[in-house]
């Protein structure tokens, strides 16, 4: 999404992420068509504007590399009816057209970026272009070929609004807590720190154009860390032979 659009947050939205392990099997297993998109979400931490913008020429497929290069952004429409509809809102105008281009460059340029991904997820895109490569089949003269890979019924790029509302419909569905479509992200970034991946390793994934964006996490991080410190106190030492400080 650009920076011009941010995704609000809607009430009683947390900002957090989305990484308690039931909840993320929960998504998992209720992911069906476009599926992989939560995925690379989830796993990469694409944002949405990203993850809509990617077309199958992004894929390197014999390196297993991502090219993060546009944005899908939000329609902005305009009244084009005549005589006037009566809708105070372009949008629900019936003869409406969208004057923004359907792609703009990344939120920054550390936005465009290059993406490893994990086999798992090169399996899971495979059999993504084979279940779309049947839409299109079924779709025949209604499909508008555009080359995007997370497309609608009949290939055409997907509104970020009908994108959130998809993301809500999952969450629900697996039984999850509410949360924006942001916090997939915050997810993907716990979770590589948690690994110890380098700060300058997971600002090249995750498009950070500055390492101080890692200071967020210290809040997640910190306990977790400390908890981890506690029981290999517990494992090395009981309490009645404990090490004690020298003066």
């Amino acid at each position: 999404m650009s920076a011009a659009n941010p995704e609000p947050r809607h009430p009683g939205e947390a900002e957090g992420s989305v990484r308690q392990s039931p909840q993320l099997d929960q998504l998992r297993l209720r992911c069906d068509r476009n599926g992989v998109r939560w995925v690379l979400a989830l796993v990469l931490s694409l944002r949405q504007g990203e993850a809509l913008g990617l077309k199958w020429d992004d894929i390197d497929w014999r390196t297993g590399l991502l090219s993060v290069k546009r944005s899908r952004t939000r329609p902005r429409y305009q009244h084009c009816c005549q005589p006037y509809c009566g809708h105070k809102h372009a949008g629900h105008c019936p003869a409406r057209r969208n004057v923004r281009p359907l792609t703009d460059t990344t939120k920054s340029r550390a936005g465009k970026r290059i993406v490893p991904l994990p086999g798992a997820i090169v399996d899971l895109l495979l059999a993504h272009r084979e279940a779309q490569s049947v839409e299109r089949q079924r779709a025949a003269q209604l499909w508008s070929e555009e080359g995007w890979i997370f497309a609608d019924e009949t290939g055409r790029a997907i509104n970020p609004r009908t994108d959130w509302d998809a993301w809500k419909r999952l969450l629900a569905t697996a039984g999850v807590r509410d949360g924006r479509l942001h916090d997939a992200r915050h997810t993907a970034a716990t979770d590589l720190l948690l690994l110890g991946v380098h700060e300058r390793t997971i600002m090249s994934v995750l498009g950070w154009s500055t390492t101080a964006m890692a200071s967020r996490y210290t809040h997640v991080i910190t306990p977790i860390h400390n908890d981890l410190a506690s029981r290999l106190d517990g494992l090395l030492w009981s309490s009645k032979d404990a090490p004690t400080g020298t003066n």
